[in-house]
C-alpha cells in the first residue's frame, strides 16, 4: 500500500495554508483522489507530494506557477529527456538573466545612495554639524 497524505499533512510539512494547496490543485499542479461522503476528502499521493515540493522549489527560483507546471509536466511525460532538460535550462537562463539585471539595478541604487550620503556629510561638515544620521523623534 502506498503512503497517502491529507491536505493538513501537506500543509504542516511544507508550512502552507490549505487554501494555497487548493489553489495549486485548481491550477492542475496537484491531482488528489477524493474519498468520503460526496468526495469531500482529498487524498494526496506521493506523486502529489513530490509535485508540491517541486512547485515550491520552482517558486523559490523565481519561476511562475505556469512555468513550474510546464516543467513538472515534462517530467510526467515519457518524452525525450534531452528536450526536457533543454527547456528547463532555457527557463533557468531567462530567470538568471532577470535576477542579474535586478541585482545590477540594486547595486546602482546603492551606489547612488552612498554618493548622496557622502555629499550630505560634506555639506554638514562645512556648516559645522557632525555627519551622523539624526535619531528618529518619537511621535
Amino acid at each position: 500500500m502506498s503512503i497517502t497524505y491529507s491536505i493538513g499533512d501537506l500543509a504542516r510539512e511544507f508550512d502552507l495554508t490549505t487554501r494555497a494547496i487548493r489553489f495549486y490543485e485548481d491550477l492542475g499542479l496537484l491531482q488528489p483522489e477524493r474519498s468520503g461522503p460526496g468526495g469531500r476528502n482529498r487524498v494526496y499521493s506521493g506523486r502529489d507530494r513530490t509535485r508540491l515540493k517541486l512547485t515550491l522549489r520552482a517558486k523559490r527560483l523565481g519561476l511562475t506557477l505556469t512555468e513550474a507546471k510546464e516543467i513538472i509536466e515534462m517530467y510526467d511525460s515519457p518524452r525525450d529527456t534531452g528536450a526536457q532538460l533543454q527547456k528547463f535550462l532555457l527557463v533557468l537562463a531567462a530567470h538568471r538573466k532577470q535576477l542579474e539585471a535586478q541585482m545590477a539595478d540594486m547595486q546602482a541604487n546603492l551606489d547612488e545612495l552612498k554618493t548622496h550620503e557622502k555629499e550630505a556629510r560634506v555639506l554638514l561638515a562645512k556648516i559645522g554639524k557632525p555627519g551622523k544620521p539624526a535619531s528618529r523623534a518619537k511621535a
